[in-house]
């Protein structure tokens, strides 16, 4: 990897990725901070193409379809997209990464989870961010989210209750080097505030202290 930094922002359904992600870039964008935003499945023509087929509610398909329709939108991400930018020392921030693929995957579908890790680093190359926020949100908020915001839900948020339980359980159950936990159930600003602080521990040569 080169100089840049890779920022991936993960969770449940309605936990407010999105939300905090804008902040993130705008905060960074005004210290000067070299940075892009990508999201998955997408961020380059083919996995666009493939994120239009996997939300797509009417299409039915297998677990194992999915996850390889997944890993391959992953992959041409990276390889297009992601390392590219941080080989020219740009800060990545995406919403949602291979820790995605072992909750949705892994957990939701009930894939074996040796399956989802190998597919997983061969769409990577090994890329691991360097930093990595779960946002751990209860299904049913994330759920009155969404339909407060009046979002229509795609093939994926129209899983079952169960589906999605299981999906942040594994979220809240993720651990490993560069992983922390934020509660999404606090307000924007806190959990912006808590998200910067961990920037600046992880990369303190980019990232500055702020009065919050």
């Amino acid at each position: 990897m080169g100089r840049g930094f890779f920022l991936v922002l993960e969770g449940p359904e309605g936990s407010g990725k999105t939300t905090l992600a804008q902040a993130l870039l705008a905060r960074m964008r005004e210290d000067g901070v070299d940075v892009m935003a990508v999201r998955e499945p997408g961020g380059t023509p083919v996995a666009e193409a493939l994120r239009s087929e996997l939300l797509d509610a009417a299409r039915p398909w297998t677990a194992e379809a999915e996850l390889l329709y997944m890993v391959t939108a992953r992959s041409d991400l990276v390889t297009r997209v992601i390392r590219p930018a941080l080989e020219r020392g740009t800060t990545v921030v995406s919403d949602r990464f291979d820790l995605s693929t072992l909750a949705y995957q892994g957990a939701g579908r009930g894939l074996p989870l040796e399956q989802v890790k190998w597919v997983n680093a061969a769409a990577t190359g090994g890329l691991v961010p360097g930093l990595t926020l779960v946002l751990d949100l209860d299904p049913a908020e994330g759920r009155q989210r969404q339909a407060l915001m009046g979002k229509g839900a795609d093939r994926l948020e129209r899983e079952p209750v169960a589906f999605h339980e299981r999906v942040a359980a594994a979220y809240r159950d993720a651990h490993g080097p560069g992983v922390f936990h934020l509660d999404a159930h606090s307000s924007p600003g806190r959990v912006l505030a808590s998200a910067w602080a961990l920037c600046v521990a992880a990369r303190p040569e980019t990232f500055h202290p702020r009065p919050e």
